[in-house]
């Protein structure tokens, strides 16, 4: 019997193979794995009850019947795994100290779990969308989330086996670039040196431009004055053309400072513009396939399949695709970005990532790619939307500054290091200030990341610092404790992680506590693979705390550094697991860990 690496993946997956061949029952059968009793075992298969009733027999007597076909199948091993029979037909598997040692020695470094993660995702090609960031403006803490959990889904798809492309598509092409435009040219603007202090200035040039052109009453042509300004540069006026990638240089210069905070590497940034000539295929052929339709000028979608977007319902509103102008949208651009990314990409699955607001614009999108690809039989990826909710100041409102305005996340990132560094200095006042300094970056970044990915990202969450930087609860500064915690047990020993996973001897858990560490060990494939299943880091989260705790029981209640070497090596070893686990876990969600604090 080989070593699992899933346990409660590979038994489901046993107990359906055998119940195929078993009478009484079904196809459909589904043994429901989740963890049992500890009591009376480590997973337990409950669907053996659905069976029986459909069956109209006793489930108790059709469980011992799967069983004994179990056993005599020879797939699971007796002296790794015993299996009983619990209640009225609940089939219990209890995994023993045998099978934690086997496995202990197996999966002993980063790369193994790497490798034995790889499964659904194995050889697919997936293309994720983030963090997607609007030219001309500053990122602020709206932005925080996207680059988190883009980043941290990325991570776990590519450790998962997919062969994954970061595609930043942002938003560089539209109208805004014609009051954009007209602003600079009527304050005669002259580009700072700094790409940063450039960007804000653009920032508010927009904004003033904005107001300019919007009060007729003052200003009467402004609009129509920026809008030839955009006409201008959608025909290619040097000029204009010169100052839209001006605009948008110094804006991918001072976002990718931002995304070297926070580790986001895009392998291509195919912006709205890369598309501008694309989108006319698009309008061809929906129209040819009677999907799009003529109203007004535009080009709009009307998906009558889903009632949501159906013309029947009068409170729906159409996918428009073109504008009444000609001109394209975010519909459009997204058409042509999906087909792109099949046909350039060959992509088997396209990733979304953006907050809940757009959730209608996907859905749409989804469906009328759908109906596209059929009519003009493309192949189709799977196409997921990964949402995510708002981020809440005290009052329970989306957070602002004091004075209401929105935060820029380069603030929030210097007050989050600040803060850490005030807290390191106060634990650690012995170690001298750039160390300090160091370590207050890593705890000041993960702090904001890792509360913001803690939590189910459908929902919104509330910001508070008092809970972000503790260094006790579900926290990364916990965490990155813990790590630091267990390094410093290798210090102490006279001995490196690396040279503890070096060691081949099977080594046995006896006490109580070095089970149950061992136990939650296993834990971290399932907590992966529900991640990856639906997209929630959350899930690497609540494991990884889960297994923090564990090991500081394990550390409290059997000392390491004992007399005798074997039970000396087994600890040592079970130290080296979990730190590996527990860095490998950190480093999916962004974070890296520390060796000191």
């Amino acid at each position: 019997m080989d070593i699992w690496f899933n346990p409660a993946k590979e038994l489901d997956t046993i107990l359906r193979r055998v119940a195929g061949t078993t009478d009484g029952f079904t196809p459909e059968f589904s043994p429901e794995m989740r963890p049992a009793d500890p009591r009376f075992g480590d997973y337990q298969a409950n669907g053996v009850l659905g069976e029986a009733k459909r069956a109209k027999t006793n489930p108790r007597a059709l469980a011992t019947t799967l069983v004994d076909a179990l056993k005599a199948s020879g797939e699971i091993d007796p002296a790794l795994v015993e299996i009983s029979i619990a209640g009225p037909g609940f089939i219990n598997f209890k995994l023993s100290p045998e099978f934690l040692a086997q496995w202990l020695v197996r999966y002993r470094g980063a790369e193994d779990l790497h490798k034995s993660a790889e499964s659904a995702y194995r050889g697919k090609k997936v293309v994720i969308d983030y963090p997607s960031t609007n030219t001309a403006k500053q990122m602020h803490v709206g932005h925080l989330r996207i680059m988190d959990i883009g980043e941290a889904i990325a991570r776990l798809l590519a450790f998962c086996g997919a062969d994954l492309v970061r595609d930043n598509h942002i938003g560089d092409w539209g109208t805004n670039f014609g009051v954009l435009i007209f602003e600079i040219k009527r304050q005669n603007f002259v580009f700072p040196q700094d790409d940063e202090t450039a960007l804000e200035q653009l920032e508010e040039l927009y904004k003033s431009g904005t107001a300019f052109c919007k009060d007729e009453e003052k200003n009467p042509g402004a609009m129509d004055a920026a809008r030839a300004e955009l006409v201008k540069l959608q025909q290619g006026d040097p000029e204009n053309l010169a100052l839209w990638e001006r605009i948008v240089r110094v804006s991918n210069a001072a976002c990718e400072k931002m995304y070297d905070v926070f580790g986001v590497k895009p392998d291509v940034t195919l912006g709205e513009s890369f598309y501008r000539d694309k989108v006319g295929r698009v309008y061809a052929e929906l129209s040819e396939c009677n999907i799009a339709e003529e109203d007004d000028g535009a080009l709009i979608v009307w998906n009558d399949d889903d009632p949501r977007y159906s013309r029947h319902n009068e409170n729906a509103a159409p996918f428009i695709v073109r504008k009444k102008d000609g001109g394209s949208n975010y519909a459009s651009t997204d058409l042509a970005t999906l087909l792109y990314r099949v046909e350039h990409f060959n992509a088997d699955e396209i990733v979304y990532v953006t907050d809940d607001r757009q959730c209608d614009h996907f859905r749409m999108l989804f469906l009328t790619a759908a109906r596209w690809f059929k009519c003009k039989n493309y192949t189709l990826p799977s196409l997921r939307h990964v949402s995510f909710g708002k981020i809440l100041g005290a009052n329970g409102k989306p957070l602002k500054t004091k004075e209401g305005g929105t935060i820029r996340l380069k603030a929030l990132v210097a007050e989050a290091v600040e803060r850490a560094f005030a807290i390191v200095s106060e634990k650690n006042p012995d170690l001298d200030e750039a160390e300090r300094r160091k370590i207050a970056e890593t705890i000041g970044v993960a702090a904001i990341r890792y509360v913001d990915l803690m939590s189910n990202r459908t929902g919104d969450y509330m910001f508070a610092w008092e809970r972000l930087l503790a260094f006790e609860g579900n926290t990364a500064p916990y965490l990155l404790y813990a790590v630091a915690r267990i390094r410093s047990v290798f210090r102490k020993a006279g001995t490196t992680l690396e040279e503890i996973s070096a060691d081949n001897e099977k080594r046995v858990p006896a006490t109580d506590a070095e089970v149950a560490l061992a136990k939650k060990l296993l834990g971290f494939s399932a907590a992966v693979q529900s991640a990856c299943d639906e997209l929630k880091p959350h899930h690497i989260c609540g494991y990884l705390f889960d297994l923090a705790g564990a090991f500081s029981s394990f550390y409290n209640a059997d000392k390491v550094m004992v007399d005798d070497p074997a039970v000396r090596a087994l600890r040592l070893r079970l130290c080296a697991r979990t730190c590996i686990i527990l860095e490998t876990g950190l480093r999916l969600l962004g974070i890296e860990p520390l060796e000191r604090m």
